[in-house]
């Protein structure tokens, strides 16, 4: 598995790594010296220990054999396994999620792709599917797809979805899986408690362009916000930020089509492929 440039956050990762890390210098050790001794790359043991890489469950035999740790690499890589799909994540989304699941307003910006809570299976496949191993790419699809069943309870929350033009434009996957995206999506706005606007590309510039973002609204008439940009997520419930937020997205939506006209251009571009 490519290394990240970020570390992983995981509490099993971060206890595998420290343990590593610790065993290696209480025997006079250098990383260089344990990648021979085992028969791996000095690089990979290194991005173990800084936690930009996974460790393999024959990297954590071979600690266990090597250091007579008593299976504890192994356990460890174990836990990680379980739990992979979570790690690959971007920071702050994990507590998202549990506020999305509780929200009664969802209202989201997205510049650049399909929003999670709208996108087909053969969509998210394609989305989570780089650089990611098969069996996390199951996980993390089965995780997104699950979270959209908030629009089937007895209490769906009201949803306003924007998104830039390109985002129906640019194909994701092949052309099948296009059609079934946007045929989704208008399947979704057919119920009343659900708002799709695009914001053409003749607008040009404008406030959304600067990244995706949600604001989740509950029934105290409190908000929170969720943003992300390159790996990274932010889950923002200060009241002055939210609000600078709530500011953007309205400029945003002064910028999109009505609904009427949003769905117009989605079976139009629909109809192109």
């Amino acid at each position: 598995m490519p290394a990240r440039s970020e570390p992983y956050d995981g509490p099993a990762i971060v206890t595998f790594a420290k343990e590593l890390e610790w065993r290696r210098t209480q025997s006079g050790l250098s990383k260089k010296d344990l990648a021979e001794k085992l028969g791996f790359a000095d690089s990979y043991v290194g991005q173990v220990e800084l936690r930009k890489n996974l460790p393999s469950k024959e990297f954590a035999a071979a600690l266990d054999t090597f250091f007579k740790a008593d299976g504890l690499f192994c356990r460890l890589w174990e836990r990680i396994n379980e739990t992979r799909h979570i790690a690959v994540v971007p920071p702050g989304f994990p507590e998202y999620l549990s506020s999305e699941a509780q929200a009664n307003y969802i209202r989201n910006f997205s510049p650049t792709l399909v929003p999670g809570l709208l996108q087909t299976e053969g969509y998210a496949r394609t989305v989570l599917g780089a650089n990611q191993l098969p069996e996390i790419v199951d996980r993390l699809v089965q995780e997104r797809l699950k979270r959209q069943e908030v629009f089937v309870g007895e209490n769906p929350p009201r949803t306003w979805f924007i998104m830039d033009e390109i985002v129906l434009r640019r194909v994701v996957g092949n052309s099948e899986v296009m059609r079934e995206q946007l045929s989704r999506m208008l399947e979704f706005a057919e119920f009343p408690t659900n708002m799709i606007h695009i914001v053409p590309f003749d607008v040009g510039f404008h406030d959304g362009l600067g990244g995706m973002f949600t604001i989740l609204g509950f029934e105290d008439g409190t908000n929170v916000v969720y943003t992300e940009s390159g790996g990274e997520g932010i889950l923002i419930d200060q009241a002055p930020r939210v609000t600078r937020h709530v500011v953007r997205y309205d400029l945003v939506r002064g910028h999109a089509l009505s609904t009427v006209e949003s769905l117009a251009l989605i079976r139009a571009v629909l109809e192109g492929l």
